[in-house]
């Protein structure tokens, strides 16, 4: 099968971390199934991966984990699924099961965890495998390139909304506006939010007001009214002051990121005083999964796609380090 690899971290503005070669087929092991990939996202954490933010745990992993296949192959035990049936991979693939964390319903907490695309290889290639306790039914109503972004950038952003605190009603700011904040901007509109969009992106602007969103400004403007709470998605870690100092009183910034660069000193009077809140958000759970889809599926929220060939994974990030990508990159790999 062909698949893309992170030979050597590096930029990619200026280097080629990624690689295209052929490999054997992955078989699928005990509870495993293997899929035919017939689309992958394209997420920042890949770019991350792929220019070294984080570092590789293994040589030579193939990155990608908003993988949407058909399963082709069956490891001994499975029962839950059945060749034929189309899957979604996402990020979390493996916890113990049996920590605290996993017993109290807080698996992304497990010391234990693994991670499509990190510590496995994912779905920039034509073939994948996972337990199949961590792969996700797809609703039918969305077809394979819609549905990609939604296994890491809708889980993980809807995660990311909740862990906010958002009230009924309330007013949302959201800090960068690419692949997994067009979806949660969608969720929190329908749920009847007022979302303030602030990124740098006038295109993005322009989309953030096509999906709803009460206003849309630059990334270091003040929102037009105080905020209930925010979400950072932007991986860039000056944004925190400045999100901070637009929460109104006993607001939260969530920030959704799995890297963010370093965050300056803050004041505290001006950006933590009257009970504001920083908390972060760490991958997710099976049951934020499962929710996100449903609550998608229910509200009818699309991802706005840039659909690239799967030669062009390299391309794809790229465009996404230079926010050349209006919504989510997604690879086809077709039928």
């Amino acid at each position: 099968m062909r698949a893309w690899v992170v030979e050597q971290p590096g930029p990619v503005a200026h280097s080629r971390p990624l690689r295209l070669v052929e490999r054997a087929a992955p078989l699928p092991g005990p509870g495993e199934v293997r899929v035919t990939v017939r689309a992958c996202g394209v997420c920042r954490t890949d770019l991350h991966l792929a220019e070294g933010d984080l570092p590789p745990r293994r040589p030579g992993t193939v990155p990608g984990h908003e993988i949407v296949g058909e399963v082709d192959a069956l490891g001994p035990g499975v029962t839950r699924l059945a060749l034929g049936d189309r899957i979604g991979i996402a990020w979390l693939r493996g916890t113990c099961g049996a920590c605290r964390w996993c017993r109290s319903g807080r698996e992304n907490l497990c010391a234990a965890t693994r991670f499509t695309g990190w510590d496995t290889d994912g779905g920039f290639a034509e073939q994948a495998v996972v337990d199949e306790a961590f792969a996700y039914r797809l609703p039918e109503t969305v077809d394979d390139v819609h549905a990609a972004p939604l296994l890491c950038a809708g889980i993980v952003g809807y995660r990311a909304l909740k862990r906010a605190g958002l009230p009924p009603g309330g007013r949302l700011g959201i800090y960068g506006f690419g692949a997994s904040a067009h979806l949660v901007a969608q969720v929190a509109v329908a749920q009847g939010a007022t979302v303030h969009v602030l990124t740098r992106s006038a295109e993005a602007q322009r989309l953030a007001l096509a999906l709803g969103a009460a206003s849309a400004a630059g990334a270091d403007d003040e929102p037009p009214e105080k905020l209930d709470a925010a979400v950072l998605f932007a991986p860039v870690g000056t944004l925190v002051p400045v999100a901070l100092r637009a929460l109104d009183r006993g607001g939260v910034l969530s920030i959704a990121g799995i890297h963010l660069s370093d965050v300056p000193s803050l004041n505290y009077a001006r950006e933590l005083f009257e009970e504001r809140e920083v908390r972060s958000v760490t991958a997710n759970t099976r049951a934020d999964g499962e929710e996100f889809l449903r609550l998608a599926a229910a509200l009818g929220v699309r991802a706005t796609v840039d659909a690239r060939p799967f030669d062009q994974a390299d391309a794809a990030l790229q465009d996404l380090a230079a926010d050349r990508v209006t919504g989510a990159a997604v690879l086809e790999l077709g039928r």
